[in-house]
């Protein structure tokens, strides 16, 4: 039986990809040429930050995807069996098979070149994979929060998300804000363990956009949220640079939720999405390619950064270099009979 595919849900799904990617590249060029820090240009330290904001939304589109597709299912005891055996089973294993992947190859590398050294080895080789025991964790209790939000109103889960908002997104903000500035310990103690933290709540923000909770607020306006929480972000960087402050956009930013929120509802919004056929292949090989991208990263740094250009230039060739032997792996790899679509966790 063919699968019904959405459009826009691919679409966003490439973009994902592309954008987490394109972070990785950024990162992989910045922390290899992190000796020459004092000489970056502005417009270098301008073009890091900027793509900090673009390379932040690709996990929060991944996981708004997965509440849009997946929370609001019904389940019963065989059906959660079913969900954890079919998807948490074989994405743990798949886990193992490619962290055994990368310390094999993380030794090889190493052993193979100067310039980079242990550490910025396994910070680059790695760097990705702190995502797979988050999502497996979602997928274990992704039955209970699905059977949990068919008991209630769509306001009342809303509501709920706002105040969890607040204390996931809002509180660590203040907290940074008044570090920044000499104010410290006035962090207040709070868990938020049992509903997924940010992650889960990227996750609803995808159940509700299926379910039409944003559909009164206009276009305009979504274009207006995301331009105005680039601009912070951009800004708020620049600011904690100049303050010598260190800081490291991540995904509990506000302005990373409410950006990449905004977006997300936009692309839903969309009826035909020009160009499809290249998006749907590049959708179908999302989850492989960002199993496999880190296996090219480390090996091409060392001569990317020989190049005779500016660190974002070289940021920008080894992103097309990324995507494709990527994508090249993934489609090389997924043809290997009775082996390719269970080592790339493919559906």
């Amino acid at each position: 039986m063919t699968k019904t595919r959405i459009e826009w849900i691919d679409l966003v799904r490439a973009i994902a990809i592309l954008t987490v990617l394109y972070i990785h590249a950024t990162d992989g060029i910045y922390i290899i040429s992190s000796d020459a820090i004092v000489n970056y240009t502005i417009y270098s330290r301008i073009f890091e930050f900027i793509s900090l904001f673009i390379g932040r939304i690709g996990v929060p589109f991944f996981l708004m995807i997965t509440g849009y597709l997946m929370l609001g299912r019904t389940y019963d005891d065989e059906k959660v069996r079913k969900f954890w055996s079919n998807n948490c089973k074989s994405l743990i294993v798949v886990t193992v098979i490619w962290a055994i992947i990368y310390v094999i190859s993380l030794q090889t590398v190493t052993l193979s070149t100067s310039i980079i050294n242990f550490s910025e080895s396994g910070t680059l080789f790695f760097s990705h994979m702190w995502y797979m025991p988050m999502i497996i964790g979602i997928y274990l209790s992704m039955p209970f929060v699905s059977a949990a939000l068919n008991q209630f109103d769509r306001d009342t889960i809303f509501k709920a998300s706002i105040v969890f908002s607040l204390l996931a997104f809002a509180l660590p903000f203040i907290t940074i804000v008044c570090e920044m500035h000499g104010i410290n310990g006035i962090a207040l103690q709070y868990c938020l363990g049992f509903s997924g933290g940010v992650y889960g709540i990227y996750m609803i923000i995808g159940y509700l956009v299926k379910k039409g909770q944003f559909k009164n607020i206009s276009s305009s306006k979504l274009w207006i949220i995301t331009i105005i929480s680039f601009l912070i972000c951009v800004l708020f960087q620049y600011y904690a640079f100049t303050i010598n402050y260190e800081f490291r956009l991540w995904y509990e930013f506000p302005f990373i939720m409410l950006g990449s929120f905004a977006l997300f509802e936009l692309c839903s919004r969309l009826d035909k999405v020009p160009g499809y056929p290249a998006v749907t292949f590049l959708s179908k090989y999302s989850f492989a390619v960002f199993l496999i991208h880190n296996l090219f990263r480390l090996p091409f740094l060392p001569f990317i950064t020989l190049l005779p250009y500016s660190e974002p230039v070289k940021a920008i060739i080894l992103w097309i270099l990324l995507i494709i032997f990527s994508y090249a792996a993934a489609v090389i790899i997924y043809r290997i009979p009775r082996f390719g679509k269970y080592i790339l966790y493919m559906r």
